[in-house]
């Protein structure tokens, strides 16, 4: 059975513009009032224009008549963009995955709003200080090729094997959210960091090397370039509808159970917003009972507000894919704490 333990709070990408910022520098955005700017983590938006983003932003400016310019990255990403324009704001709302989203808040780069429908998000999920609220609820995990690996790897331990090397990749700690959840992983399996760090030592020999984008690996390991990559249940299970050689699984420590833990996609109002009320009016409707029921049909990941209960062919999907795997809940204060430093030591035992 699935322990469900509650998350805590926010993927890599390259850079994606709406065409009107890259030709305007964002200038024209500030100067149009029917128009709201997100910056995002990537992985709710679809390859195909299919995704859950892709369906809210459409019904959303059908419904209001504010256009919706989305900016897409890495968590870590997004978080020092909206940093470096902190005296010039361009945002409106900011989604990341955690511990991005508890370092934009620390950063002073959110400003404190509750939207409807936060009331029924579980207090573990959103900030306690208003500041941010998760509008998608998911989970870490790794991917293989089911074609050529058809029996998922079980263990870390297994991917030291000589079979991996060079197809084998993960994003990069401290700029991808995903990859920062390898090492927040390996350190909860392995008991701490140094063991973790002495572990992704050893995996470096079989890893390609850096990618800021996380969403970018799946394709890889579809068309079969890569056997094994890191990802998350939410996009991957997103991306398998068009990449059939895509499979979800779990790592354990040696024989022992696969875990995982929660890595919503949570989500903020930036400070001193250039359009606050309609990055109000947005983040209420991501949060709505519709756009939540919507979260597993189209978008493949689980709502966030928990008086919504989903039963399409996803969602129960979702719920098998998690049986008998053990959620764990990180110390996501001390993750914020010291990030730099896990980052650092990864580096060094990387040499990346």
């Amino acid at each position: 059975m699935l322990t469900h333990i509650r998350p805590v709070a926010a993927l890599a990408g390259a850079l994606v513009l709406a065409a009107s910022l890259t030709a305007c520098g964002g200038s024209s955005v500030a100067s149009d009032e029917k128009v709201v700017t997100v910056y995002s983590a990537d992985g709710l938006k679809g390859e195909a224009g299919d995704g859950w983003y892709d369906k809210v932003f459409a019904d959303f400016e059908k419904q209001t008549g504010i256009k919706v310019e989305y900016v897409e990255g890495g968590s870590g990403e997004m978080v020092q963009r909206a940093l470096r324009e902190k005296s010039n704001t361009q945002a409106d709302v900011l989604v990341t995955l955690p511990p991005f989203i508890q370092q934009a808040g620390s950063k002073g780069l959110l400003q404190a709003y509750a939207p409807q429908g936060s009331d029924r998000v579980d207090g573990a999920d959103k900030a306690p200080d208003g500041t941010w609220t998760s509008i998608v609820n998911n989970y870490f995990g790794f991917i293989h090729n089911k074609k050529e690996l058809p029996t998922a790897p079980k263990s870390w331990e297994e991917l030291l094997d000589a079979r991996y090397k060079d197809r084998l990749q993960y994003s990069t700690p401290g700029v991808a959210g995903d990859g920062t959840a390898v090492l927040i992983k390996a350190m909860h399996d392995f008991g701490g960091r140094e063991p973790a760090m002495e572990y992704l030592k050893k995996l470096q020999a079989n890893n390609v090397g850096p990618s800021s984008s996380t969403s970018k690996l799946a394709p890889k390991v579809d068309k079969g370039e890569l056997l094994v990559a890191n990802g998350d249940v939410q996009m991957n299970f997103a991306q398998s509808k068009s990449m059939p050689n895509l499979g979800i699984w779990f790592p354990a420590k040696g024989d022992g159970k696969p875990t995982t833990f929660a890595l919503p996609y949570a989500a903020g109002l930036v400070n001193k917003a250039p359009h606050a009320e309609n990055g109000r009016k947005l983040l209420d409707f991501l949060l709505s009972e519709g756009a939540q029921r919507e979260v597993s049909a189209v978008g493949g990941g689980f709502p966030a507000r928990k008086d919504v209960k989903p039963t399409d062919a996803n969602a129960l999907a979702l719920g098998k894919l998690l049986e008998g795997v053990e959620v764990f809940e990180p110390d996501w204060a001390d993750i914020d704490e010291n990030l730099t430093a896990y980052v650092d030591a990864w580096k060094s035992a990387t040499g990346s």
